[in-house]
């Protein structure tokens, strides 16, 4: 099972009405990745990228096509059933942190999970564990104020994997962050690909993070135009 595909995507459109015009965004996408692959999505600003990713992990529906994942038919979800497969088989990790102010690290990472039905004692052993993860131990009281920009993208990434997810969506990751901070990240996101083996697909307008994955894929006016495999790292 370890080669099998955990995201199969056949034929997928997705098309924004507006008042005046139609926004077609994804145009006949086919896909697929294999379990524990690391890949990043790459291409100019409003080429699809984010929208791919969004229609692939089901945050937005497609307009017209399929999309499996770890053999699940998310296209056929009704909105609650989607979230809840979410909650228990993903993790995301965006650009901006949406890290709650008034929470300290660890209580960010086991937010997610007591609104998951986890009990506060195992909640809170999972994050520290995530954080640990992340080498963030030491920061677990800490509020997002009082830590770097690295920092704070690392605990969105401990928060990402607390429930422990097959995949993990990162639409530009190190977009906030300079390039130490974003070396220091694209570093961890391979570390935990090679460790935990779970899928990673990436969103990036950065080359360098791109050179870090298994392949890249480019995007142009809604489709997929090129694959580019990296040499083993």
């Amino acid at each position: 099972m370890q080669n099998s595909n955990i995201i199969q995507a056949t034929g997928v459109h997705k098309s924004y009405n507006t008042s005046k015009v139609t926004v077609n965004a994804l145009r006949g996408i086919d896909l697929s990745v294999i379990r524990g692959e690391m890949v990043a999505v790459m291409g100019p600003s409003g080429c699809g990228k984010t929208t791919l990713l969004n229609v692939l992990s089901g945050l937005d529906d497609v307009t017209k096509g399929q999309v499996v994942i770890d053999g699940s038919p998310i296209h056929t979800m009704s909105d609650r059933q989607c979230t809840r497969y979410r909650a228990e088989k993903m993790g995301f990790v965006f650009q901006s942190y949406n890290l709650l102010p008034v929470l300290s690290a660890v209580e960010n990472v086991e937010f997610p999970l007591l609104m998951a039905g986890v009990k506060q004692s195992d909640a809170r052993r999972r994050a520290q564990e995530a954080l640990a993860l992340v080498d963030l131990s030491e920061e677990a009281p800490k509020r997002p104020a009082e830590m770097s920009g690295g920092q704070q993208q690392r605990v969105t990434i401990a928060r990402a994997l607390a429930n422990e997810p097959a995949i993990v969506w990162a639409d530009e990751p190190t977009g906030n962050l300079d390039s130490e901070n974003a070396a220091e990240v694209i570093d961890l996101l391979c570390r935990l690909n090679k460790e935990k083996l779970q899928t990673f697909v990436i969103v990036t307008h950065d080359l360098a993070v791109g050179r870090k994955t298994n392949r890249i894929l480019r995007m142009a006016d809604g489709q997929i135009v090129e694959e580019l495999y990296m040499d083993a790292n």
